[in-house]
């Protein structure tokens, strides 16, 4: 990887938009709406899923547990379980989702900074 002096990254190994590129299979996990914002609500330690699910309210019991199958299957999040009656599970990020809550933040700020210009955006789609 080389850092040009306007910043962009430059990605040797990989052509542009090669299939097995780095910042592809980056991007392919935003893919789910769901998936920064999980990771968003785990930012400050584990939780329960019926924690996760009313702390980010409007996903689905479903769509929350695949999320998370999924982020645990790419590293994101460890799931702990518990031995007890009745069992408890947790989940919690890991280094490499820790490291997502910077990108994730950046869009969080770019989106308040343009707020104006996304919901003009959303006002002229069609139902």
């Amino acid at each position: 990887m080389t850092v040009e002096s306007t910043g962009a990254v430059e990605f040797e190994a990989y052509g542009p938009f090669a299939a097995d590129c780095p910042a592809r299979a980056a991007l392919d996990l935003f893919a789910s709406r769901w998936l920064p914002v999980v990771v968003w609500a785990l930012r400050n330690g584990p939780m329960r899923p019926g924690e996760l699910q009313r702390t980010i309210g409007g996903i689905r019991h479903k769509v929350l547990t695949d999320n998370l199958r999924r982020m645990e299957n790419a590293g994101l999040v460890i799931r702990r379980r518990y031995a007890e009656a009745p069992p408890r599970v947790q989940y919690e990020l890991t280094e490499a989702g820790q490291d997502l809550l910077e990108p994730i933040q950046a869009v969080g700020v770019w989106a308040y900074r343009h707020a104006t210009t996304l919901q003009a955006m959303h006002a002229e789609e069609p139902d």
